[in-house]
C-alpha cells in the first residue's frame, strides 16, 4: 500500500478510470452482439440500425482512448462485412 498523499491519490484515480474503461468495452461488446444477431436472422433494417449505433459507440470509445485507432477500425471493418453480406 502506498504511504505518499499523491499515491494515495493516483490509486483512486486509476480505480474509476479502470470501472469507466470496463463500462465503455462492455458497451461496445453488446453493441457487436447486437449487429452479430441482427445478421445471423438476415434482418436488413435491424442490422444497418444495429451497425451505426455500433459504430458509433465503437468510436467514442476509440475517441476516449479505450481502444487503439486501428483496433476500432478492424472492428467496425467486420461489421460492415457482416451487414453487408445480408445485402448482397
Amino acid at each position: 500500500m502506498a504511504n505518499i498523499k499523491s499515491a494515495k491519490k493516483r490509486i483512486k484515480i486509476i480505480a474509476r478510470q479502470t470501472l469507466e474503461n470496463k463500462i465503455v468495452k462492455s458497451q461496445v461488446k453488446a453493441s457487436i452482439k447486437k449487429v452479430t444477431a441482427a445478421t445471423i436472422s438476415k434482418d436488413k433494417e435491424a442490422a444497418n440500425e444495429a451497425f451505426t449505433n455500433a459504430m458509433s459507440t465503437i468510436s467514442k470509445a476509440r475517441t476516449k482512448g479505450v481502444l487503439h485507432k486501428k483496433t476500432a477500425a478492424r472492428k467496425i471493418s467486420r461489421l460492415a462485412k457482416k451487414v453487408n453480406k445480408i445485402e448482397a
